[in-house]
């Protein structure tokens, strides 16, 4: 299967950070991604500076894309103010989230699902008008940190609700990454019923070690868009305990070996990871950074025998 994967690290990724990353290295981020052969990033979050100080520079990273003629650029834009910083920015595609839970909902935009939702009607009407192709995010959508479950009717009727305003895309957020198998396959199969015409893009994270299971799931459901995070970096600030994506080497690495294509060379995505470790001064999660790819070897160090 071809599978399609979008590069979250500058905005995802960096959301919770603690260590600072300047603008010219969330640029040289997304390049040195880039040339392993990533084409989807979301780049940033056009979220007020205020609530999320470390994507303040949405606008300059933005413009610093490399090459971005042949990438597509997403970004995430929560309200029409968002919305009207991105418009003159000629991004590819706006993501126009939502909370499946209530709690996360307040904790993360002060607000209702409800008022969330009603806030995302002008969003998608500025963005057709802009010639740029809304898509939906529903967080919490396998689990909330204040609730626990969160019933997959709910996570239906927020996608109904989305599609019905003229989104044909839905990311499916595991916000907190409380997803396994049996439920990944559940929700994706409830989804199809409901949304038969509906894209499907699953945003895993790690932070249970369950995120490849879930991606093996999700592809024998026919699912073949993810989202992961250069690295494992990543982290909701407004959940608590959220930790980092699934790591794009990983995911890649696993990909391969199921004989799945993605047109991402592996090593340059590894070579990245270890710069990426440089810039934030400290071990990232990706086991591909720890250990070799399956089938490489090492070369066997020569002994001598003292004789005697």
């Amino acid at each position: 299967m071809d599978i399609t994967i979008t590069e979250v690290a500058s905005r995802d990724g960096l959301q919770n950070e603690k260590h600072p990353v300047s603008t010219e290295q969330k640029i040289e981020l997304i390049g040195r991604i880039s040339k392993a052969g990533m084409k989807r990033f979301e780049v940033t979050s056009f979220v007020s500076p205020r609530a999320v100080p470390a994507l303040a520079d949405a606008e300059d990273v933005v413009k610093g894309v490399p090459d971005r003629e042949s990438l597509i650029i997403e970004a995430l834009v929560p309200n029409l103010r968002g919305a009207e910083r991105a418009a003159a920015l000629k991004l590819d595609e706006w993501v126009c989230f939502a909370s499946a839970s209530e709690s996360h909902s307040q904790a993360n935009s002060n607000t209702s699902t409800e008022e969330a939702l009603a806030r995302l009607q002008p969003v998608i009407d500025l963005a057709k008008q802009e010639g740029v192709v809304p898509v939906g995010a529903i967080a919490t959508s396998f689990g909330c940190p204040f609730e626990g479950d969160v019933p997959i009717e709910r996570v239906v009727e927020v996608a109904k609700r989305m599609t019905d305003m003229g989104v044909e895309t839905i990311k499916l957020g595991d916000t907190i990454g409380t997803a396994w198998p049996s439920r990944v396959r559940e929700l994706v199969r409830a989804m199809r019923e409901a949304l038969p015409e509906t894209v499907l893009v699953l945003h895993l994270h790690n932070t249970r070690d369950m995120s490849l299971a879930n991606v093996l799931t999700g592809i024998s459901e026919g699912v073949d868009r993810y989202e992961s995070a250069l690295a494992g970096v990543g982290g909701c600030p407004f959940a608590p305990g959220a930790t980092g994506n699934i790591s794009t080497e990983d995911l890649v690495h696993f990909l391969h070996l199921e004989g799945h294509k993605t047109g991402l060379d592996l090593g340059k995505l590894i070579e990245a990871g270890h710069w990426f470790e440089t810039v934030l001064e400290r071990k990232l999660p990706a086991h591909l950074l720890r250990a070799k790819p399956v089938g490489e070897t090492v070369e066997l160090a020569s002994t001598r025998r003292a004789a005697g």
